[in-house]
């Protein structure tokens, strides 16, 4: 049953990884995540999707990769429409693939780090779309302060098309909209991540504990960005142990 796609809708797809036969399953279903790619909004890297559902799998948890719309057919709301879709198509599946469906989380990269955290976080996700729990992986979550159109070119804004606003900006930017129905997160970034700036994940973590989300932010001094898993990467390839821990202290029944 690996790889077994239970959405495919226009631009948008979601795919199922189950547990090995060889991990232990709960009476009560497993917990899971829905992995969001990063890609800048305009393609979706696939390092960081299956070879983090098999990750996940080893670690106890099902898994769903989601292909979300990008640009340049498709800009806002279109990625998060899909991931809403994604997390109500899910849950509803959930029983029937041995999920637990109170225990769905989400973990994005970059711009799926974004997409993860506005579905998490935004002010306008029905109970029904919220994850139970959210990993933010490199997030660029701060998008009034990020790429070519916070620069002064509009016209090339991945995420809200040309011609964006700085209201339109801000509307999505993260840090200003999240709400105290935040569910946990944890957070992890690179000091010397040039593309997307640390301050991303320093000024979500501050809202975020201004409204007593819990959240675990972890900073490393080098890495850069777009490493996914990390493999052999010293200190950055640590991400994934204090994640999984993480993960199990927040999907425990006990």
């Amino acid at each position: 049953m690996a790889g077994l796609r239970i959405m495919n809708s226009g631009a948008a797809a979601l795919t199922f990884h189950p547990l090995p036969a060889e991990v232990p399953r709960s009476a009560a279903g497993a917990p899971a995540v829905i992995i969001m790619p990063g890609g800048g909004y305009t393609f979706l890297a696939p390092h960081e999707g299956k070879p983090v559902a098999q990750w996940l799998n080893w670690l106890g948890f099902a898994a769903w990769v989601l292909e979300y719309p990008v640009g340049p057919q498709d800009f806002h709301p279109a990625p998060l429409d899909s991931a809403r879709a994604a997390m109500r198509e899910a849950r509803s599946q959930a029983p029937g693939l041995g999920v637990d469906p109170s225990r769905i989380g989400v973990l994005g990269f970059s711009a799926g780090g974004h997409l993860a955290a506005h579905l998490a976080a935004g002010p306008d996700t029905a109970d029904d779309e919220r994850p139970a729990f959210a990993v933010l992986c490199y997030p660029a979550t701060s998008w009034h302060n990020f790429g070519p159109a916070a620069a002064g070119e509009p016209d090339s804004d991945p995420l809200l098309g040309p011609g964006s606003t700085p209201e339109q900006r801000r509307a999505v930017s993260i840090e200003l909209i999240a709400v105290p129905r935040t569910p946990p997160t944890f957070i992890w970034h690179c000091a010397d991540d040039d593309t997307v700036g640390v301050d991303h994940s320093l000024s979500l973590t501050q809202r975020l504990a201004s409204l007593r989300v819990p959240v675990e932010l972890h900073v490393f001094p080098t890495g850069g960005h777009g490493v996914g898993l990390a493999q052999d990467m010293t200190p950055a390839g640590t991400w994934t142990s204090l994640c999984a821990q993480w993960l199990r202290r927040m999907t425990s029944h006990e």
